[in-house]
């Protein structure tokens, strides 16, 4: 388990794309804080990395996060796993790495 902190919430975290954030999640399993409850995450890349997969589940309750994000030459795609695309968004904004 990979346990350390990106950085607290500062106008730097607020700064970066959702591509940097995104990569700053290490692959494999992480532990982090959203909304002041802990996460699992964890990081799968595929595809020599232009594509990954991140589920988040809440430790202590029923919450989680869960979407694809694949790097082509044309665009990036950030695809939501059955919830809408602001509460990934808002995830991604707004957790911390512990």
């Amino acid at each position: 388990m990979k346990l350390f902190k990106l950085f607290p919430k500062s106008n730097l975290f607020k700064e970066l794309t959702i591509k940097e954030i995104i990569l700053k999640i290490p692959i494999g399993y992480s532990e982090i804080i959203y909304e002041y409850r802990k996460y699992g995450v964890t990081r799968t890349d595929f595809n020599g990395g232009k594509s990954l997969k991140i589920f988040a589940k809440e430790l202590s309750g029923k919450d989680f996060i869960s979407f694809n994000y694949y790097m082509t030459n044309q665009d990036d795609l950030l695809k939501p796993c059955e919830m809408p695309s602001q509460k990934v968004i808002d995830f991604l904004k707004n957790f911390e790495l512990k």
